[in-house]
């Protein structure tokens, strides 16, 4: 087994032999959800994200880091090419917002090819991602630890939908075309460097629960979910309540040299949003 997959592995407290079978596929996804968090804080930062594989082991193992899904399903993909899966990068446009025109190609996903059926496998969306690889079907159901999905198909065109409240709702639009590690760059640097993109505006994080929970984040506001529904929501009261928070609720790492960070790091990045009436007090 190579240094990568035993960190890999260490990383997601996975101690069985792997093999390319689908439930491996399913336990990788569902632990990848859970270990490694959802988070753009780099893009805040500000900090380059880099998408080359010693960049990635050493932000998303090494020091213990999240990212989002270029990073996210970029560190999944080399981890299923090493075990032996046949999977590879596509990308889709995020249509979740509904809108007015259809964006650019900005969101990383999976498409792995297993006994003869293929498979979408996603840890990168924040908190609606998939956790666990549905079959690549038309107007079929599949449930998921965390959620109900289903695929739409249009011509070349897939649409992925989630069940929220006996709606459907669509998260983003793909095809199946080969990509390159070039198309990856160009995406990943629009969503960080775009004026518009989200990511630029809030601090996002989310971390799944085995049981079917999940933890997020949006700047200051803190939501612990069971089962689809709230079951906590606080608003926290400083930066350095924040700043433990990272660590001991979502498992963030900060102390490592080059992908680390300090709390006065987090209070310039958390400074540039509106404050919040209990930051006031």
């Amino acid at each position: 087994m190579s240094p990568f997959l035993i960190a890999y592995f260490s990383r997601l407290h996975w101690t069985q032999p792997p093999a390319v079978d689908l439930d491996t596929l399913r336990e990788l996804h569902l632990r990848h959800n859970c270990a490694i968090p959802f988070e753009n804080l780099d893009v805040l930062l500000p900090r380059e994200i880099q998408l080359d594989d010693q960049s990635l082991e050493d932000k998303l193992l090494t020091a213990r880091r999240g990212g989002y899904c270029f990073e996210q399903n970029g560190l999944f993909e080399r981890a299923l090419k090493e075990i032996g899966f046949n999977v590879r990068s596509v990308l889709g446009r995020v249509v979740l917002a509904n809108p007015p025109q259809m964006p650019p190609r900005t969101h990383r996903l999976l498409l792995v090819e297993l006994a003869g059926e293929r498979w979408i496998a996603d840890v990168g969306f924040g908190g609606q991602t998939l956790t666990a690889p549905i079959r690549l079907l038309a107007d079929k159901e599949q449930a998921t630890p965390h959620g109900v999905y289903r695929l739409l198909n249009e011509g070349n065109d897939w649409i992925l939908q989630f069940l929220h409240h006996e709606h459907w709702q669509s998260m983003y639009q793909f095809d199946l075309e080969k990509q390159y590690f070039t198309d990856y760059v160009m995406g990943n640097f629009w969503s960080a460097h775009w004026p518009q993109s989200h990511f630029r505006h809030h601090l996002l994080m989310c971390r799944h629960l085995p049981e079917g929970g999940k933890l997020t984040l949006t700047n200051f506001q803190f939501t612990r979910w069971e089962q689809g529904h709230t079951v906590e929501k606080r608003t926290l009261p400083d930066v350095e309540s924040l700043y433990l928070l990272l660590q001991d609720t979502f498992g963030i790492g900060v102390d490592d040299h080059k992908n680390g960070f300090t709390l006065a790091d987090l209070a310039a990045v958390m400074s540039a949003f509106e404050t919040h009436p209990e930051a006031e007090k």
